[in-house]
């Protein structure tokens, strides 16, 4: 099959193919394991991809302001923990002209979280609040839909649209044809009363009876807030306050102007992502005893980090407040490290801020404080970046590393937060210096009751066969003993 249509494809897609079986997985699981239709949509996908440059695309290629306009951006999660997709549809205008860049800005950002967060599913917001007629679109609707069945596989939680106008409802019939029976029952019609159900007050703006202060602005890129969170042993210095502020003003340089949202959040930073020695050597120190490496770890080209996905969590009632992560450093050189969450003030990270030695393992205590619990919308981000040998690690050293390191030297990976009801959860979480296994995530379970759907229907189609079968060879079997009886009695 490659063969015949290898030149309609970017190699790197079919190399991706080729290596990647949760990749391979995911276009099954969205065909329901049917091999002839996964191919098919392989192939539209693949050829959409070459025809959009999808693994080209970044914000250098697109004009800058498509990003100004704040039509399509990520930002929040829905109550599942699931990444927010938002739809700007009053900052929208029909212009046949723009259309091909417009639908290269949502492949753009569809491809941008798919590689950041390893294709998690996101949910997709229509904002139509304040729209009218000259907001109609179709062409575009039908091309974010289409991005979610038949170019992006499983990556779809939800639509849920807010406040469509009664004027438009002609048009979402239309819509609602292009979507298979499967995709029209992931619509959902929202307002302000009951959008709440699927979207948290925290991430909704106040026009949606929200609390969200956040107000889109272009630079940098929407992303998640991420701030330092509280040191292990409690508040800091004023002295330390001070370094931290300097190191927040210099990392907002180099991103960019912050917008509204990063000015109030960073309000609340109270602490320093910083490590001493005595730290370092502190016998308080709460550590796991017989600790085991996690199930799962992300093999960066600096650390590999361990869990690679989630940290988990109990409850207040099962009571789990620590996590472990397990850092380890592949290169040859020293690599300095920094931890950050979208919750500073829920978590305290021991250390927060240091450097591991090559070829060694380090362990990030991560634990609740203040008697809160943990949320699917907390988010964790840990930055790396190699360090010349001649370097000290030190924390002056550290701050000043910081400060001048190119962003295009430091590797970045997230990892989010996971709630464990079970009374025998089962990952790195660390309860009275124990460690358990964490439960499966909603996401797992999902999987797994696809394919036994899939597998009961298949058997279920076997035994109509079998019956089938059974039913012919009687029959058979009775004409031929009346065709017998009937010869003897001649």
């Amino acid at each position: 099959y490659l063969l015949d249509k290898s030149e309609k494809y970017d190699s790197r897609d079919v190399e991706r193919l080729q290596q990647d079986d949760k990749w391979v997985d995911s276009y099954l699981i969205w065909r329901h394991d049917v091999v002839d239709d996964t191919l098919k949509m392989i192939d539209e996908s693949f050829q959409w991809r070459k025809e959009y440059t999808v693994n080209d695309l970044s914000e250098s290629v697109l004009p800058k302001w498509l990003f100004e306009s704040g039509v399509l951006f990520l930002h929040g999660y829905d109550k599942e923990g699931y990444k927010l997709f938002w739809f700007r549809v009053k900052h929208h205008t029909k212009d046949s002209k723009q259309q091909l860049d417009k639908k290269k800005l949502v492949a753009f950002w569809l491809e941008h979280y798919a590689k950041r967060d390893h294709g998690k599913p996101l949910t997709v917001v229509f904002d139509m609040a304040e729209t009218g007629i000259s907001h109609i679109d179709l062409d575009f609707v039908r091309f974010i839909v289409s991005c979610f069945t038949d170019y992006y596989p499983n990556f779809l939680t939800k639509i849920v649209i807010f406040e469509m106008p009664w004027i438009m409802n002609a048009a979402f019939k239309i819509v609602k044809g292009w979507l298979g029976p499967e995709a029209i029952s992931l619509l959902k019609f929202t307002n302000k009363n009951d959008v709440q159900e699927y979207i948290s007050g925290e991430y909704l703006p106040p026009h949606m009876g929200g609390t969200d202060c956040f107000k889109y602005s272009y630079p940098p890129l929407v992303d998640d807030d991420f701030q330092t969170p509280l040191c292990e042993n409690g508040p800091i210095t004023s002295e330390d306050e001070h370094e931290s502020k300097e190191e927040i003003d210099a990392d907002t340089k180099e991103a960019g102007e912050p917008n509204e949202e990063q000015n109030l959040n960073q309000k609340k930073v109270n602490s320093i992502e910083q490590i001493s020695k005595s730290e370092e050597t502190d016998k308080t120190e709460i550590k796991p005893k017989n600790a085991k490496k996690a199930l799962t770890t992300f093999k960066g080209p600096l650390l590999h980090i361990s869990p690679a996905e989630e940290l988990y969590f109990g409850s207040k009632e099962t009571g789990e407040k620590k996590c472990l992560i397990v850092l380890t450093n592949v290169t040859k050189n020293i690599v300095a490290f920094k931890v950050r969450t979208t919750a500073p003030e829920k978590y305290r990270v021991k250390p927060s801020n240091s450097s591991c030695e090559p070829g060694t393992s380090l362990d990030i205590i991560v634990s609740l404080h203040g008697g809160v619990a943990a949320s699917l919308q907390d988010r964790f981000l840990i930055m790396a970046a190699e360090m010349d040998q001649s370097s000290g690690a030190g924390v002056p050293e550290l701050t000043q590393f910081w400060k001048e390191v190119p962003r295009t030297k430091v590797m970045e990976h997230r990892l989010r937060c996971h709630v464990v009801e079970s009374s025998k959860p089962s990952s790195l979480t660390l309860k009275d210096n124990t460690l358990n296994i964490p439960a499966k995530t909603n996401e797992d379970l999902h999987i797994q009751l696809t394919h036994l759907l899939q597998i009961n229907k298949r058997l279920q189609e076997q035994m109509d066969r079998c019956l089938w079968f059974q039913q012919l060879s009687v029959g058979v079997l009775l004409l031929s003993v009346t065709i017998v009886a009937f010869c003897f009695y001649l």
